[in-house]
């Protein structure tokens, strides 16, 4: 039987809290972290609002010269691995770095730093161009930081599957934790792509919502849902075999206990109408993680508010469950945090765990109106109390990827 794999500190930086604390009472409460882009000017858009990060300040974790060396979703990064580490108390040495993997993922990388050096070198030629522009733009960069800052020498990777790319992270995390290649992980993603060129090329594929800051969006699973909403941020998890946490005496938080992921096979963008590959990777998920359907007390969905997301969400879980599906809350937290790409799932994994340790289920805010084909509990507005032993959370990209992650109350 192979070993248990166990969660011992977080961190996290988004749009509703820069502290795992701040995070989740604000989450609790639904609090909205919408609010008018400021990153960009944005006048000439037809989208004009987004989840940013908001009063970040990167030098509390990065030496100042070193802040302009890096992208800003590297610093996102930098502000949740230390966070994480302090969580969990553990500490790097020269002795046990060699088994301290990093798998820190993105979706898309610094496309800030790309959108900045290509314009540079269209102003003034290619001497222009930063010597530092492709460690800022390369989506790995976060990883091999996160070695850099923190002395962790084992394998340090980055998944790029879309938006599953945090939680194939942390899956990939727990396959090299549990084959023994490392005893602790640095698991999870950032993402800084509130910029001209990712929102432009969102909304000329109508995947993103127009509506303004007080038109309640985004709206997953609501009748009137027009689209997601970018966010941006990271969120880290420190993860260890259950009998290293035990030996160093840390506080274990929950059980990561499954992780699947599938392809669609289908099409470039839009998900399969009937959730083929999602239900495929739900069910995969829980038989790795030797939980049954009854078993399951909350979902966490991927809930993008987009009309064809969540809508093949929505029959991918009842694929599964069949009718216990209707006894299953299921909200989209990403109704608060927006879509912060390859991050969302690693943010996602983060509140499964705060909602098994406290026993409240967050909300799915900007719920109006039901659409007769959406007919799950979807958590409307307000966050509930509920004993939660097992979650899963569901991560659905472009490209027909799927990743599930099953996180259970440990005991």
């Amino acid at each position: 039987m192979a070993e248990k794999i166990v969660i011992t500190g977080m961190g996290t930086v988004n749009a509703v809290g820069n502290t795992v604390d701040q995070t989740w009472n604000n989450i609790v409460n639904g609090v909205s972290g919408l609010g008018p882009i400021t990153l960009f000017d944005h006048s000439d858009f037809l989208v004009h609002v987004a989840c940013e990060v908001k009063d970040f300040d990167p030098t509390q974790y990065v030496d100042a010269r070193e802040v302009r060396r890096r992208d800003r979703y590297e610093l996102f990064s930098a502000a949740a691995v230390d966070q994480a580490l302090k969580h969990s108390g553990f500490q790097i040495t020269e002795e046990n770095a060699p088994r301290v993997g990093m798998v820190i993922s993105a979706a898309i990388g610094g496309i800030q730093s790309l959108e900045d050096g290509v314009l540079e070198i269209e102003r003034g030629g290619p001497r222009r161009a930063s010597p530092f522009l492709i460690p800022m733009l390369m989506p790995n960069g976060a990883a091999g930081l996160a070695g850099i800052d923190t002395g962790a020498k084992g394998p340090a990777l980055s998944v790029a599957s879309a938006c599953a790319s945090g939680q194939d992270g942390i899956g990939t995390a727990w396959m090299m934790l549990r084959s023994g290649m490392v005893d602790v992980a640095i698991a999870g993603a950032a993402e800084a792509a509130i910029v001209k060129t990712a929102v432009a090329a969102f909304d000329r594929m109508q995947a993103m919502s127009r509506r303004g800051l007080n038109d309640g969006t985004p709206s997953p699973f609501d009748k009137n849902r027009d689209g997601l909403v970018i966010g941006e941020g990271s969120a880290i998890l420190i993860m260890e075999s259950e009998s290293h946490a035990k030996a160093r005496g840390a506080d274990i938080l929950a059980e990561l206990a499954g992780y699947s992921a599938s392809a669609d096979a289908y099409h470039i963008t839009a998900p399969h109408a009937e959730g083929i590959g999602g239900s495929q990777a739900i069910r995969s998920a829980l038989q790795t993680a030797g939980v049954d359907l009854n078993g399951v007390d909350y979902i966490n969905a991927h809930g993008t508010g987009t009309q064809l997301n969540d809508l093949s969400e929505t029959r991918a879980i009842k694929a599964v469950f069949g009718e216990k599906a209707y006894d299953i809350p299921v909200s989209s937290t990403k109704s608060m945090t927006g879509h912060m790409m390859g991050a969302t799932g690693a943010l996602e994994a983060l509140l499964c765990i705060l909602a098994i340790r406290n026993g409240i289920i967050p909300p799915t805010i900007n719920y109006k109106e039901p659409d007769p084909e959406l007919d799950l509990d979807y958590v409307p507005n307000k966050a509930r109390e509920k004993e939660i032993g097992v979650a899963i959370t569901n991560a659905f990209g472009f490209g027909g990827h799927n990743a599930v992650l099953v996180l259970r109350k440990y005991a």
